[in-house]
């Protein structure tokens, strides 16, 4: 394995080339191939004197890359990542793992048959932010949680419905965006045992959703509420308060508040609430402020991949285990649908 390892993307749409712009200024890797079979995606290749092939089987048998970044649509996401198992090739899998938790398990199988590592792209796990969450968490400085609030709250564009599929089932807010949120709390506070949902589709009456309201029992026993909508002008969401993407314009408002027996701690903002004497809501509050450092997560995502490829390092989000925020997300849906109340683990066993 040379010094550089030579790493492809299959998939030239926007995430795919934020992975090429990476790639190429990485000290770690260098590009060896695009992978799309679109005419823009040949266009774009060309302009930058890279080889793009049309079918990516091709592009693994030719170019035999040290490993392949999966950002195409999420139906190909399977496929493809068989592919690359086969091939002994190590894939970072954008989100989410699969399309359907039922391909998930299809995967986990071929991947533990072949032994071949892979990643899949939650990256904001790999935001110290987000780390910082989890350490405050698990250290016990909030104690024992007992209530948890996510809002994901923004307004869409309307020319982002005029491709098809985001106005269709599946390409709504809960699979494109809460799913990040959704595996933030995972990793924050724990597994979510159990989902009750509401959706609607009132404001542009589109076969998907508009707007959810989600209650959700953590196995720890804290319970959570979620309330999410692309239709609304709001700054409380990931996207506007992280500072995460320079595209949107940061707002300093929170859009987690994780809050326990001990202390309460706001997210992204990390402002910590406690008291310092005998508690008690006469008591005054003390605010302090955690500070964590600043960091790409997506540049710290593909360092982290250039290690796995490597053996250097587990992948710190396995198949297995971002198929258990996919089966989150399908517990919403279902749980929407049904008004039932809705076991991410009894998702996970059906599909099996």
């Amino acid at each position: 394995m040379s010094a550089r390892l030579r790493i492809a993307v299959a998939g030239a749409g926007l995430i795919g080339r934020r992975h090429i712009e990476l790639i190429t200024a990485s000290p770690d890797c260098e590009l060896a191939g695009i992978a799309d079979p679109s005419p823009a995606a040949q266009d774009y290749a060309q302009a930058r004197k890279t080889a793009c092939y049309a079918d990516h089987r091709a592009l693994l048998a030719q170019e035999r890359p040290d490993g392949l970044i999966i950002a195409s649509p999420n139906m190909l996401h399977l496929p493809m990542a068989l592919d690359c198992a086969a091939a002994g090739v190590p894939a970072l899998i954008e989100k989410p793992v699969t399309d359907t938790v039922v391909n998930a398990q299809r995967l986990c199988a071929a991947v533990e048959r072949a032994g071949v590592p892979m990643l899949v792209g939650h990256h904001r796990r790999h935001n110290p932010i987000i780390k910082a969450a989890r350490e405050a968490v698990a250290n016990g400085k909030l104690g024992q949680l007992t209530a948890v609030v996510g809002l994901w709250l923004l307004k869409k564009p309307d020319d982002y419905f005029e491709v098809a599929w985001r106005r269709e089932q599946g390409g709504g807010p809960l699979l494109i965006n809460l799913i990040h949120d959704i595996d933030n709390l995972r990793f924050i506070c724990g597994e979510i045992a159990e989902v009750q949902a509401l959706t609607s589709n009132k404001v542009r009456g589109f076969a998907v959703e508009d707007t959810a309201a989600l209650l959700l029992r953590f196995e720890r026993g804290a319970l959570g509420t979620v309330t999410v909508s692309d239709a609304t002008p709001a700054p409380w969401s990931w996207e506007l308060t992280s500072g995460e993407n320079a595209a949107y314009p940061k707002q300093d408002q929170p859009c987690y508040i994780l809050s326990g027996t001990e202390g309460s701690l706001s997210v992204p903002d990390m402002e910590l609430w406690s008291y310092t004497q005998q508690p008690g809501w006469y008591a005054p509050l003390s605010r302090g402020t955690i500070a964590p450092l600043a960091l790409d997560p997506l540049v710290e995502q593909l360092r982290h991949f250039c290690a796995v490829v490597r053996g250097q390092e587990r992948p710190l989000i396995t198949a297995e285990d971002a198929m258990g925020t996919l089966a989150v997300v399908e517990a919403v849906s279902e749980a929407a649908r049904t008004g039932q109340t809705i076991s991410p683990g009894r998702i996970m066993e059906q599909a099996a």
